[in-house]
């Protein structure tokens, strides 16, 4: 199915509820993620609790689309928060610009509506002390009697390369490549042709390496390179953190902030930065404020 057939058969005249039937499929053709489609469905059908039952997608307005995420926001009588409200707007801008970009509209009525950013806090990071103290309890394991390199191999990864939870529990063997000419590195990729876009190659430290053979001799993993569950990995690293006397939880993402940080602050520049994460452009933008309060620049 080609990405324009979806919106062909509808015109302005097509009910809501079956436009967003046929944004649901397009959503699915692309190769968008189960939880993504299922949030912005659950995002735009609000709409039919809002507009009348027989409302025609021809006849909604930019005037209806803010009177709708009012009454969302202040009569609905159901908490949304700022976060979850950027987000709606988002869901209902995507369905109303797909609409427009493929010929049913001839106008998109979500366009001129204002989108509103909602700025998440601060993320937690490791001081150059803790971060001191979070490798040397994982490389304690490493000389202990019964050498274990699997603490060190992961904590160390997460920091110097900053990628996300999914990223490393989706590391294959045949991703990580130590002799390659240009230097040893790791290729994160993606089932998902939507995030294809976050695909990259990202430089492993030569002192990791080391780590990583020990740890392949002693675990011997057949396809990928963690094969345990998400909250088993959460609990080496809160295992790491408690060993290391740290106050602060240690998690995925305070050690992939931890990196971006350091990495700022070791001159590397933004756009750079921005690559190794695998972040677009526009999401960079909310990321690279908080990293320039992180680092003292933004009160």
């Amino acid at each position: 199915m080609n990405k324009t057939s979806d919106s062909a058969h509808f015109t302005g005249k097509t009910l809501l509820p079956a436009a967003i039937n046929g944004w649901e499929k397009f959503m699915i053709d692309q190769g968008r993620s189960p939880n993504t489609v299922k949030a912005f469905l659950s995002d735009v059908r609000l709409l039919t609790h809002f507009l009348a039952p027989d409302q025609s997608i021809g006849k909604i307005t930019t005037d209806d689309l803010n009177r709708f995420f009012s009454w969302m926001e202040k009569e609905r009588g159901v908490a949304c928060s700022p976060k979850t409200m950027s987000r709606r707007i988002t869901s209902v801008k995507s369905f109303f610009r797909w609409l427009h970009q493929y010929g049913t509209l001839s106008i998109d009525p979500a366009a001129k509506v204002l989108q509103r950013s909602a700025i998440s806090p601060l993320p937690q990071v490791l001081t150059n002390d803790e971060y001191e103290a979070a490798l040397l309890a994982a490389d304690r394991h490493r000389r202990d009697t019964k050498p274990d390199s699997r603490s060190y191999t992961l904590l160390y990864l997460l920091l110097t390369t900053g990628i996300k939870k999914s990223e490393c529990l989706g590391i294959h063997l045949n991703h990580i490549d130590l002799e390659a000419k240009s230097g040893p590195h790791v290729f994160i990729r993606y089932a998902s042709p939507a995030n294809r876009y976050k695909e990259r190659k990202i430089d492993l430290q030569e002192d990791w390496i080391a780590a990583y053979r020990e740890y392949l001799a002693q675990y011997t993993p057949v396809d990928e390179v963690f094969p345990w569950s998400p909250r088993r990995l959460e609990y080496l690293l809160e295992d790491i953190g408690a060993e290391a006397g740290l106050t602060k939880h240690l998690s995925f993402d305070m050690c992939r902030w931890t990196c971006v940080l350091r990495d700022y602050q070791a001159g590397i520049e933004a756009d750079t930065i921005r690559q190794k994460l695998g972040v677009s452009k526009i999401q960079w933008r909310e990321l690279f404020i908080k990293l320039k309060q992180l680092n003292g620049e933004l009160k």
